[in-house]
């Protein structure tokens, strides 16, 4: 199975995308930042990825993307913000994807909404089956 992540928009308060699972519903995406892939900071470079189904200790099962160069335990979970820190922004975010039904504002600030909705949405449209994802940059 193949699904693709386009990166619409980038700014301090996040880097925003969409997602289209196989049942067709379409969830909006949420990372940090580029930052040169700086670990806990960036997003991760634009690429192909596979998808792992995975049993994490903080986010318990959930989707992983694997190989990511330089970095490690790129999950897929729920989370409303992923701003930069260094610019006074709030995140809940280390450099995974988050997962959300709606984009929007929580407080003043850039967050994706319904994230633990979007996140069991799409975990049981992919039936926790392996992927391979493609990350592109529309914005550039």
């Amino acid at each position: 199975m193949r699904l693709s992540l386009l990166r619409t928009e980038t700014c301090d308060q996040g880097t925003f995308g969409v997602i289209m699972a196989p049942d067709g519903n379409v969830y909006r995406t949420l990372e940090l930042p580029w930052r040169d892939n700086r670990p806990n900071l960036s997003c991760i470079p634009a690429g192909i990825y596979e998808v792992r189904w995975v049993y994490s200790p903080k986010f318990r099962w959930c989707y992983q993307v694997m190989d990511v160069p330089g970095r490690t335990h790129i999950k897929m979970h729920s989370a409303n913000y992923g701003g930069d820190v260094t610019q006074g922004f709030r995140t809940h975010l280390l450099g995974c994807v988050a997962l959300g039904m709606y984009t929007g504002t929580l407080g003043d600030q850039r967050a994706v909404l319904c994230s633990r909705m979007a996140v069991s949405a799409f975990n049981r449209a992919l039936k926790r089956e392996p992927f391979t994802l493609t990350i592109k940059e529309l914005y550039r």
